[in-house]
């Protein structure tokens, strides 16, 4: 029914490694970096391209696009969408930014969900770029829900007291492999 396939996304961002800030990173089994990242995107793009799941989910902890304090992971842009898109992958998960978001890809049908909000919520902090795309966005705290049928994935995104504030479908049908 559904391939979920988990990505280290923290050694793409370039930063990390060149202006770590107070962060402590042991990056031990990573260096050299872009050869651990050309091996990390190999493995996933051969997981994508023999997958035969209906709905094809990958999830890292990054965003590749965000609206959120962070924003847009560039790297993620630059390097793993193109793989996200060639191999039909439905959803993009991840956390990071302190928020619940849905963006759906303008160029493909992968749609973007952010769930980042279970504890620190960064109230107003909104990246004024990047807009195309946004079906939904709360600032507050929250959490995501998925459910999947052969022909159906739901998604909803809760407040802490368990209201929906945004719920999206999407449809498939038999030996499609792209939602709607």
């Amino acid at each position: 029914l559904a391939e979920i396939i988990f990505v280290d996304t923290t050694p793409f961002v370039k930063s990390y490694f060149q202006d770590p800030e107070d962060h402590i990173y042991d990056w031990r089994g990573i260096n050299p970096r872009k050869h651990y990242i050309a091996n990390l995107l190999k493995d996933v793009e051969c997981a994508l391209r023999e997958s035969n799941a209906k709905w094809k989910i990958v999830v890292g902890h990054h965003a590749i696009k965000s609206v959120g304090h962070h924003g847009d992971t560039k790297e993620l842009a630059t390097h793993l969408l193109p793989i996200l898109k060639a191999n039909n992958v439905d959803f993009y998960m991840n956390g990071h930014d302190h928020c619940l978001e849905h963006i759906s890809d303008t160029e493909s049908p992968i749609q973007f969900l952010t769930s980042g909000a279970g504890s620190k919520a960064w109230r107003g902090d909104v990246k004024q770029l990047n807009r195309e795309g946004l079906k939904f966005f709360y600032d507050g705290q929250g959490f995501m829900s998925v459910q999947l049928t052969q022909s159906n994935a739901e998604i909803a995104f809760y407040d802490v007291d368990g209201k929906i504030l945004h719920r999206w479908n999407a449809i498939k049908q038999f030996g499609d492999h792209s939602s709607i």
